[in-house]
C-alpha cells in the first residue's frame, strides 16, 4: 500500500501532534518558588541555609529548585519578601543579622547586602510599597525598627521604637517584654507587634514572676510619610502568650495566635488603626498554635499547631471577620502535618496550595486548598525533606503567574 505525498504529510503531522499532546500532558509547570530557612547540619554552630523548591501547578508537589544558598548567618528564624517578589530578607539569630537576597526569574538567590541588628532578630515584614523593612528584636530590650529600602537594598533606620508598657499600663513599664511576631497593614498605614510579658508569665521560672500585668500584648504604631512610627494611645491585650499575628488584605481585621491558651484572638481594626476585640471571640485552635497566614482573597486563614502537628483551616466572614473552622473530607477540623509545624504560607500565584515548615520533622508539608470551603487535602508525596529544623517558609510566583489577581 502506497501513500501519496499529501497523505504522508498528514500522517507525519498527526503523529507529531499526538506526541506533542502527550508531552504537554506530562509537562510539569511551575507556578511558584518556595524558600525554606533551615540549618545545614545539626550542630549549634551549623550555618543557616535557604533551600529553593518549585511548585507543580497541578499537584502542588514540591521538587528541588535552584541551588541552596547560605543564609548569611547561623540559625535563620524569619523571612520576608517584597510585594514585587524581587527581594528576600532573612533574619539570623546566631549572629544578629538580616541579609538581603535578590530573587532571580527561576528562584535563584543572590546575596546583596547585610545589616547587623542591635539585638536578636525575631520577626520581619515588608510594607506593600516596598519602602520599609520592619525588624523586631529582643528581649532586653524589645525593639522595633523601620529600615528604609531602595530597590531592595537596606538603608538606615528611619524610626526606632522600644517596646514597653505605657499609657494606661505605665505602672508596668519596667516589665521584660519578649517580642514574637509582626505584621504590616496592606495599606502601609500601621504596624503591629506581638509580645508577652516575661515578668508576668514565665512557666520555666515561677519565682521570676514579679508583675501582675496581663501577659500578652499587641503594640500598634501608625506610619508617617517619612517612615516615622507613632505609638497608638495604648497597647492592646492579647491573651497570655501571643506567638504570631496576621492582618487581612482589606485592612479591617487582625488575628493573633495565643500559644498558652490554644486559641485565636480576633480584632476589628477601627478608626485610627486601633484594635477592638471581635465580639464572639476568642476562637479555638489546636494545641500550642505557632503561626498564622491569611489567603490573598481574605477568605481563609490557616493556623499551625506545634504540639498536635496539625494545621487548622478557618473560613473568614468577610463582613464581620469571624473565623469558622473548615472541615475536611474526613470530617476533621484539622489536618496532620509532619512533626511540630512552626511556619505556614499560601502559594502567592493562585492561592491554591498551603505549606508548613515542620521544625522537628525536618520537612515541609503540602496541602491543596479548596477554594469554596478553605478545607485542605494533602498534596502528592507530602511531606518534602528539608534541612535541619526549618523555621520559616515563604514563596514567590513564577513568570506570568505573578500578575494573577487574587485579592478580594
Amino acid at each position: 500500500m502506497k501513500f501519496s505525498k499529501l497523505s504522508q504529510l498528514i500522517l507525519v503531522s498527526s503523529i507529531g501532534l499526538l506526541v506533542a499532546t502527550v508531552f504537554t500532558a506530562c509537562a510539569v509547570t511551575t507556578i511558584d518558588y518556595v524558600f525554606v530557612a533551615s540549618s545545614a547540619g545539626s550542630g549549634t554552630s551549623s550555618a543557616g541555609q535557604i533551600q529553593v523548591y518549585a511548585v507543580d501547578s497541578q499537584s502542588g508537589a514540591l521538587r528541588t529548585g535552584a541551588a541552596t544558598v547560605a543564609s548569611g548567618g547561623v540559625n535563620p528564624i524569619a523571612m520576608a519578601v517584597t510585594s514585587d517578589y524581587e527581594n528576600l530578607y532573612v533574619a539570623n539569630t546566631g549572629n544578629n543579622t538580616v541579609v538581603h537576597f535578590a530573587i532571580g526569574i527561576y528562584g535563584t538567590l543572590t546575596a546583596k547586602d547585610t545589616i547587623t541588628t542591635s539585638g536578636t532578630p525575631v520577626s520581619l515584614a515588608v510594607n506593600t510599597a516596598n519602602t520599609y523593612l520592619y525588624v523586631v528584636t529582643g528581649p532586653n530590650p524589645a525593639v522595633l525598627k523601620a529600615y528604609s529600602l531602595s530597590s531592595g537594598a537596606i538603608g538606615s533606620a528611619a524610626s526606632t521604637k522600644t517596646l514597653n508598657l505605657y499609657g494606661t499600663y505605665a505602672a508596668y513599664s519596667g516589665d521584660v517584654l519578649v517580642p514574637t511576631g509582626l505584621t504590616v497593614l496592606a495599606n502601609n498605614a500601621a504596624v503591629y507587634v506581638t509580645a508577652y510579658d516575661q515578668s508576668a508569665y514565665n512557666p520555666g521560672c515561677t519565682t521570676c514572676i514579679t508583675s501582675n500585668a496581663n501577659p500578652g500584648w499587641v503594640f500598634g504604631y501608625t506610619v508617617g510619610s517619612s517612615g516615622a512610627l507613632t505609638a497608638l494611645a495604648n497597647p492592646f491585650e492579647a491573651g497570655i502568650k501571643p506567638t504570631a499575628i496576621a492582618s487581612d488584605p482589606t485592612n479591617r481585621f487582625a488575628y493573633v495566635t495565643d500559644y498558652a491558651s490554644d486559641q485565636l484572638i480576633g480584632y476589628a481594626i477601627m478608626s485610627g488603626d486601633t484594635l477592638s476585640f471581635l465580639l464572639n471571640g476568642p476562637f479555638k485552635t489546636g494545641n500550642l498554635p505557632t503561626a498564622i497566614t491569611i489567603d490573598p482573597r481574605g477568605k481563609f486563614m490557616y493556623v499551625t499547631n506545634s504540639l498536635d502537628s496539625t494545621v487548622t483551616p478557618f473560613s473568614i466572614d468577610l463582613a464581620t471577620g469571624t473565623p469558622t473552622g473548615a472541615v475536611n473530607a474526613t470530617g476533621s477540623g484539622s489536618n496532620s502535618t509532619d512533626t511540630q509545624p512552626v511556619a505556614v504560607m499560601i502559594d502567592p500565584a493562585l492561592g491554591r496550595f498551603v505549606y508548613t515548615a515542620n521544625y522537628l520533622g525536618n520537612s515541609v508539608s503540602g496541602f491543596r486548598l479548596d477554594s469554596t470551603s478553605g478545607a485542605l487535602t494533602p498534596t502528592q508525596a507530602t511531606p518534602y525533606p528539608t534541612g535541619y529544623k526549618p523555621t520559616a517558609v515563604v514563596g514567590v510566583p513564577h513568570g506570568n503567574y505573578s500578575t494573577q489577581s487574587v485579592t478580594p
